[in-house]
């Protein structure tokens, strides 16, 4: 028998964080049919941040997914219809939290297992990554029955019900089909949605999924000629960073400032790096350096890691005491930039983990919203493509950011001789509200000299 669907088992999208009011569903991880637990990974979606994966608050069966992948939503839109196993109605643990990322998965809330154990007097929410959980102490056993009890009179027999049919969810109809026919679907990768059932009372068969995959593997007409354009929706990720780098490029007066650096020295350096203990197990690139030049030198000039604010008594520059120090990463989904926290603390084996550790969750797309927040100067790679410089669109909410280009070899004037040497052009682009001229060219004329000649690291640290 098919339970009718209510909305108190629709799980609707969250907001995961910082009142984000939409986002794009990229991946579902279950399918009609499906048993789910509490908890369990259901479903990958995009905000403007970052790709975010939500659990599920429910247990039971997943009755119909209501929102394909690619599809973009706004946050409150009933996703994903569980119904609980056995016909009962599924019953949500939570709600969904504002802050869902921040919290954590745990076990499950102890329950009380003899007549007459009561719960604590102020039940606490086990936290759980989307919602608080259970309380504590409200699941009860029901009493045992005294001996020798009189067992209840079976109930009189019922007439043969009427097919109950599935009802439907959001205007969209829920597939009659028996569990060896779904999971038959699911293992053919066929949607139980998109087929006429000829069985009885319309349900699904084996044979109408069988004829469905069919009918989808069948060639398609090869058209006579491919699209002279293709359009692409701006949404996600590139759609924040395209506002943002508006709003910084036409609020924030840019200065951009170039230097070509010998950093024959800075490359040797790395070499030697690469072969100590304390680096054997990470990635060590000229990136590090650039990284330890950058925070040394924003040690010695603090008003480089600024931010502007207007506020109701007029504008300030708070100065950041610390540094968050971005790197740009270009992924298949955009330009993010998320950010190493407290980078000023961290030694050099420390540093080179949190650029391993970025690098990775960067390619991954499992950059969370918090890594890509409350960054305070930004480092952009540019060599990696094989460009030589370029002018740098500032952060928002930043004072600067520093350009890396390509290192290859080129003549250069070495200790009054021609040779070649390992060269690469720097670009500092900077806020002209808070960075002056001055400021700006010796900032980038530190880090410049600390890759020409790597010891003032140490010496100015």
């Amino acid at each position: 028998m098919v339970t009718p669907v209510t909305d108190t088992n629709l799980f609707k999208l969250p907001d995961v964080g910082e009142g984000l009011t939409e986002a794009e569903i990229v991946k579902w991880h279950v399918q009609p049919g499906d048993t789910v637990e509490i908890n369990q990974t259901i479903v990958e979606i995009e905000t403007a941040k970052a790709i975010v994966e939500l659990p599920c608050p429910f247990e039971g069966v997943v009755a119909e997914l209501l929102v394909s992948e690619g599809e973009t939503v706004d946050v409150g839109t009933p996703i994903i219809a569980v119904g609980a196993a056995g016909g009962a109605v599924a019953t949500p643990v939570s709600e969904p939290p504002a802050q869902a990322a921040a919290l954590s998965e745990t076990d499950a809330v102890p329950t009380a297992d003899e007549p007459g154990m009561t719960a604590p007097d102020k039940p606490k929410r086990t936290p759980v990554l989307v919602g608080y959980g259970v309380k504590e102490g409200t699941t009860r056993r029901r009493p045992r029955k005294a001996n020798g009890a009189a067992p209840p009179p079976a109930p009189a027999p019922a007439a043969p019900a009427a097919p109950v049919r599935p009802q439907p969810v959001d205007g969209r109809r829920l597939p009659l089909a028996k569990p060896p026919v779904r999971k038959l679907a699911k293992d053919l990768g066929v949607d139980l949605a998109a087929i006429t059932g000829s069985g009885p009372n319309g349900s699904i068969t084996r044979d109408d999924v069988r004829a469905a995959r069919s009918a989808a593997e069948a060639p398609a007409p090869r058209a006579a000629a491919g699209p002279r354009e293709e359009r692409i929706p701006v949404k996600g990720v590139r759609k924040a960073t395209a506002a943002a780098m508006t709003d910084s490029a036409f609020t924030a007066p840019h200065v951009t400032e170039f230097l070509q650096v010998d950093v024959t020295r800075t490359m040797e350096a790395v070499k030697r790096i690469r072969e100590l203990p304390e680096f054997a197990d990470v990635k060590v690139s000229p990136l590090l350096l650039v990284a330890r030049a950058l925070l040394t030198a924003v040690a010695r000039h603090p008003m480089v890691n600024a931010t502007w604010e207007d506020g109701p008594s007029g504008a300030e520059i708070v100065v950041k005491r610390y540094v968050n120090l971005g790197i740009a990463a270009a992924t298949d989904r955009g330009l993010i930039v998320p950010k190493i926290k407290e980078a000023q603390d961290l030694d050099l084996p420390g540093l080179a983990r949190a650029l391993n550790d970025l690098a990775a969750k960067a390619r991954a797309g499992k950059a969370s919203p918090a890594d890509l927040s409350d960054g305070t100067i930004t480092i952009t790679n540019v060599g990696v493509f094989g460009v030589d410089t370029g002018t740098p669109i500032i952060t928002p909410g930043e004072a600067a950011i520093l350009a890396f280009g390509q290192i290859r070899d080129m003549p250069w004037v070495h200790e009054g001789e021609l040779a070649v040497r390992k060269v690469t052009t720097l670009a500092l682009s900077f806020d002209h509200r808070m960075v002056d001229g001055e400021l700006g060219s010796r900032v980038l004329r530190d880090v410049g000299d600390m890759l020409e000649d790597p010891l003032r690291m140490l010496a100015w640290s």
